[in-house]
């Protein structure tokens, strides 16, 4: 759907709707009302609403606390709302909503089942790239439960080192509505499974699709691991993509049939995939990744994902692998704060699965280690992590957050058998104080969580500046992401 569909629908009499104000939210507004803001025009009537967005009437729902800043805005075809009830979504065609909001929603399934038709800002930015069916040339998207923002940044990097004008955007913090106007010879678009059914939805294919991995997660938003599983996989099913890169090493990625898309492994020895530290395009041996700037083996191997998407560019990977010796890695991942008293802190933030803090603790296996793990409980299964600390336990772990006391209870009969420290925590600065205690001046106090923030904090960003403050670290100084936009 392109805006000027929209605006087409209102100037038949339709109503449409912005749901949340976040910056997704404020993003689809600035889009609807284009770059001259919400001034009224002269004459009147539907053929000047349709000719004219600032005419378009609105309204946005939204938290009460935000109320106000909608309402500053001076929007006169504004309405601002702070109950998205089945109700009042139902009493509109189109709803835009932000992509933290599920559309699996009691009151949003109810409202789609009178005909409210729910989408996301990515569905608009895509109708605009290209026309229904065709693809969206220079467009790749980048998927995966875990690497995804890494390997999105990743690849700017690499495509800009190469010489092209390239945008970072989507889910790694811009929004893509924000750059409705811009203009780039590629888009590295980083896309969170609550983005990949939009661009299916928007009718038009990305030229490239690199997903890194797949395994549970967010299942509060998509009310299942199955519903989870195909959600994230839309990317490559109903998008359809040009070319689908995809990870060998995954089992419900290698299984796939994709009768639309062209498919180019990485991980295989045929094509991109480490062997030890060292990168191997087939036979050939084309680099040491060891001493990459990039956290995890797994960050490693999504780097063969990225060479081969730029392969499928047709441009020369093998003259650009060398150049990711210059990536400056992202904050919240695996991000190393600086040394306090004799401890290394480590900021990981992003982590909101049982399986990232594991491939956490695998970066630092051969140190002395304090793990800090819990948060917002969805329901995760933490049994594997569990069971992986029978043999790969770290020196302490210190549980904390809503689900802190379940994943306690899980580990509780092993921390004498596996011989490491276990304590429970109110929150982040007494999960800190007991980790320190328990490190004694030497080893590695590990942020992560292996689960949201939310609750506790607004985002992951700001739990993970809460943990550099507590080490007496600039927070400021740790969250900026290199790169974003276009350059």
């Amino acid at each position: 759907m392109r805006i000027s569909q929209l605006e087409a629908i209102a100037a038949d009499g339709g109503r449409i709707a912005l749901w949340g104000w976040g910056r997704e939210g404020r993003a689809a507004y600035a889009a609807l009302r284009g770059a001259h803001g919400p001034q009224p025009v002269q004459d009147g009537g539907p053929s000047a609403l349709h000719r004219d967005p600032r005419r378009l009437p609105l309204t946005v729902f939204c938290a009460e606390a935000e109320a106000a800043d909608v309402q500053a805005l001076g929007d006169p075809m504004l309405q601002v709302e702070t109950l998205a009830s089945a109700e009042r979504l139902s009493a509109f065609d189109v709803v835009i909503k932000s992509p933290g909001i599920s559309p699996y929603r009691p009151e949003a399934r109810a409202a789609a089942a009178r005909g409210t038709r729910f989408i996301g800002g990515t569905v608009l930015w895509f109708a605009e790239r290209a026309a229904p069916g065709a693809v969206a040339a220079g467009t790749i998207c980048v998927t995966g439960t875990k690497g995804k923002s890494t390997t999105t940044a990743l690849l700017a990097h690499l495509l800009r080192v190469h010489g092209l004008r390239t945008a970072l955007a989507g889910n790694i913090g811009r929004p893509l509505l924000e750059l409705l106007d811009a203009r780039a010879d590629a888009w590295a678009i980083e896309l969170s499974s609550y983005q990949t059914g939009d661009v299916a939805s928007s009718g038009v294919r990305p030229d490239i699709a690199v997903v890194t991995n797949i395994f549970p997660e967010h299942l509060d938003w998509h009310g299942s691991e199955a519903q989870y599983i195909e959600d994230k996989l839309s990317l490559l099913t109903r998008a359809r993509p040009r070319i689908a890169v995809l990870n060998a090493d995954d089992p419900r990625l290698a299984a796939l049939a994709l009768p639309d898309s062209e498919i180019h492994w990485f991980g295989t020895p045929e094509g991109w995939h480490l062997r030890g530290d060292v990168l191997h395009r087939g036979d050939t041996a084309v680099l040491d990744t060891s001493g990459l700037p990039l956290p995890g083996r797994h960050n490693r191997g999504n780097l063969c994902g990225v060479l081969t998407a730029i392969e499928a560019l047709g441009i020369d990977a093998t003259s650009l692998a060398a150049a990711a010796v210059d990536f400056v890695p992202l904050p919240h991942r695996l991000q190393p704060l600086g040394t306090r008293d004799g401890v290394l802190w480590v900021n990981d933030s992003i982590s909101t699965t049982p399986h990232a803090s594991l491939a956490a603790l695998d970066v630092y296996r051969d140190r002395r280690v304090a793990l800090l793990v819990g948060g917002h409980d969805r329901g995760l299964d933490w049994q594997a992590f569990a069971d992986a600390m029978r043999s790969g336990a770290p020196h302490a772990i210190v549980t904390m957050g809503q689900n802190g006391p379940r994943i306690h209870d899980l580990l509780a009969p092993l921390a004498r058998e596996a011989g490491f420290q276990l304590s429970a925590a109110d929150d982040l600065e007494a999960a800190v104080a007991q980790a320190r205690a328990a490190l004694d001046g030497e080893g590695v106090l590990l942020l992560s969580p292996g689960a949201p923030s939310f609750g506790a904090y607004r985002d992951y960003t700001a739990r993970g500046r809460h943990f550099a403050a507590l080490g007496g670290f600039d927070p400021d100084a740790i969250t900026a992401i290199p790169g974003i936009g276009i350059a």
